[in-house]
């Protein structure tokens, strides 16, 4: 092998591996306007969202109404899902403030805690969830981000990951009620 090929192939290997670098949430520190979740989901809050498939299409579309409370460094987010096929879910979780940018979150369908941090406009959380699909059980890790914008909306979006593979996606705009 010629040393313009070797060469070669370790800046092919450098840009995947560079492909493969995460964002740093740390990177939003200075980035207005601030989020913090537990200001901003106290009280009402409702959300619009879509699930998409490996390919993007569409493959289910609901609305989620959060009641927030926050008691004591506590924050408690009960979700109640409408499903466009009629089908109903509800989520609780509970987050507890470790510091200004971090997080302990923990929900029943949620195997054990979750950290999430916030810095500028951004949240980021990472964890795994069960989800029924045809009839089986698939565990998935829902890699989280949500991104406030200057006109108060916040905007989530959520890959759904699989030994390493994205396989879904999910989108959702909350707005304060």
């Amino acid at each position: 092998m010629t040393r313009s090929l070797r060469i070669g192939y370790l800046f092919t290997l450098l840009f995947m591996l560079a492909g493969c670098a995460g964002v740093d949430i740390e990177d939003y520190a200075d980035s207005e306007p601030r989020l913090d979740i537990a200001e901003y989901f106290a009280g009402t809050t409702r959300a619009w969202g879509m699930v998409q498939d490996y390919s993007g299409e569409v493959q289910r579309r609901f609305t989620v109404d959060i009641q927030g409370t926050y008691v004591d460094d506590s924050l408690t987010l009960d979700e109640s899902f409408i499903f466009s096929d009629g089908e109903t879910d509800r989520r609780v979780w509970t987050f507890e403030r470790v510091d200004e940018h971090r997080w302990i979150g923990t929900a029943s369908d949620v195997d054990g805690q979750v950290e999430a941090r916030q810095y500028g406009h951004v949240f980021h959380m990472r964890y795994p969830l069960d989800i029924e699909i045809d009839g089986r059980m698939i565990s998935f890790t829902m890699d989280d981000w949500m991104y406030l914008q200057p006109d108060g909306r916040l905007i989530n979006r959520t890959a759904m990951r699989k030994f390493g593979f994205t396989l879904g996606e999910i989108t959702l705009v909350f707005e304060k009620i």
